[in-house]
């Protein structure tokens, strides 16, 4: 199975200058359909996509999850990263900002939101051998590490094998997960820990895929493009057959 991470930035390209809100609010058209086309050529059987446009102005008011899957012939879905009773969802353009999954097969997502955050998303995707969470966590070191305690939670309460994948903000490095991988027993596809942040000149690992011993890595790959300010990671992996219960 394949399985693409990628923080897609809402479509508007990569922050060469970090110049403040540099491009947030600018159109992601065209952007997004070399995101889109970039997908497709890895072919996938689930993407974790971070930082996806529901359809604000940027994107002509079009649902960025929805465009690629139909690029691709997936199911997908979408919501948005902040909590719906929060106080972003009256505010233009963060209400539209969320994470999705695109996959072959159907979808039946479970959704849990962080305690702690202005990013509360959490969304658990349940496949025939494994489980996934797909997260973006909190800028601030504290709250990072409070929301690391709440998703120790939801992994130890699943049954399946899991991969928990995405932006995790690993702004001091990657000694910063190293407590909830020993707590969890995950461990990192990423075993070289190649940097994924910026992505003209990468000098940060901030973007994680961490799996179940159960869980064999086949290939691992952090493709050289320059699509947005982070770069995606492909992996190809295979879950060792579970032992039926006597």
């Amino acid at each position: 199975m394949r399985l693409l991470l990628y923080n897609i930035r809402y479509g508007t390209g990569p922050n060469r200058f970090f110049l403040p809100c540099g491009g947030y609010l600018g159109d992601s058209t065209r952007n997004i359909e070399a995101i889109s086309d970039f997908v497709a050529s890895c072919e996938p059987d689930v993407a974790g996509l971070v930082e996806v446009d529901e359809g604000s102005f940027r994107t002509g008011h079009r649902n960025q999850a929805e465009q690629m899957a139909a690029r691709l012939g997936h199911y997908h879905i979408y919501r948005s990263k902040y909590h719906a009773e929060g106080w972003t969802r009256f505010i233009p353009v963060m209400n539209k900002q969320g994470n999705a999954f695109l996959t072959r097969d159907s979808i039946e997502p479970v959704f849990h939101y962080f305690k702690r955050g202005m990013k509360k998303l959490i969304i658990e995707l349940e496949l025939e051998n494994v489980v996934i969470f797909l997260v973006h966590l909190a800028l601030q070191f504290r709250t990072r590490h409070q929301q690391l305690a709440e998703l120790y939670n939801l992994v130890e309460r699943t049954e399946k094998p899991v991969i928990v994948a995405g932006d995790f903000n690993a702004l001091w490095g990657e000694n910063e997960i190293d407590l909830f991988l020993g707590a969890t027993r995950l461990t990192s596809a990423n075993e070289n820990r190649v940097p994924t942040f910026p992505s003209w000149k990468p000098r940060r690992h901030l973007d994680f895929i961490l799996h179940s011993p159960e869980i064999h890595s086949v290939r691992f790959d952090v493709p050289q493009v320059e699509l947005s300010d982070h770069l995606p990671l492909v992996w190809d992996f295979e879950v060792e057959p579970q032992r039926a219960t006597p």
